[in-house]
């Protein structure tokens, strides 16, 4: 069982996050969670109905997603962290938010997020620490074939190496890819200090500064979509 939540401290964070999104010009909210095998799902919500919405969470039928539920459960309801609040580069009227997720008042136990800030929060109480992580994300460009939609090949029909690891010519080729997603890190104040092209062909890399676990691990969550995004 997770901890309890309650009511008041969601309305603590929702005040704040209305307060950031009128600040932006924001018209909707992506309230966002990532189920047990990593895909990520959300819900949107208009900016009239932010505050409500984050203080009570959006409602998400949890045997819908991969998190081990039955439609036996109850409602699955997703709080949004204020921390965690971004605005979409491409998309400025639209701002996303990683939610926790909460059964019954307390804390779904197996929630992916959950699980990682509890044990943050292990460390922290038992040794005084705190955990900063970094990461490497790695990504493959891929042309869709509607003829053959589960055997995608790679969108460079050039990029053919036998070892192309740091190709020069490769990584210039998808130039625009890649440099958009390095100006919306810096636009998101990430710090993204070097791209590549990696060890597979039609595989790319980009870095950024390492922070806070639980920060990290949200904007991997959110890199993933604006990999996609952009690259579609």
């Amino acid at each position: 069982r997770g901890p309890h939540r309650t009511r008041a401290m969601s309305s603590i964070g929702a005040e704040e996050i209305e307060d950031k999104g009128k600040k932006a010009e924001v018209e909707f909210y992506q309230f966002s969670f990532v189920d047990l095998f990593g895909v990520q799902r959300s819900k949107l919500v208009p900016a009239d109905r932010v505050k409500s919405m984050a203080t009570d969470g959006a409602g998400f039928a949890g045997f819908a997603a991969h998190l081990d539920m039955t439609p036996a459960d109850g409602d699955l309801l997703g709080i949004p962290d204020p921390q965690s609040f971004t605005v979409l580069p491409w998309n400025p009227k639209v701002a996303w938010l990683a939610c926790d997720l909460v059964l019954n008042g307390e804390e779904l136990e197996q929630g992916p997020r959950n699980v990682l800030r509890r044990v943050l929060g292990r460390l922290e109480a038992e040794q005084q620490a705190e955990l900063k992580t970094g990461v490497e994300c790695e990504f493959f460009l891929l042309a869709a074939d509607p003829q053959h939609p589960f055997t995608p090949s790679v969108a460079d029909w050039r990029d053919t190496q036998a070892k192309s690891c740091y190709d020069a010519e490769a990584l210039m080729r998808r130039f625009d890819v890649v440099a958009t997603l390095v100006r919306y890190m810096q636009q998101l104040g990430w710090g993204p200090y070097q791209a590549d092209h990696e060890d597979a062909n039609g595989q790319f890399e980009i870095n950024w500064d390492f922070a806070n676990a639980l920060r990290t691990a949200d904007r991997h969550v959110f890199f993933k979509l604006m990999a996609r995004t952009v690259a579609e």
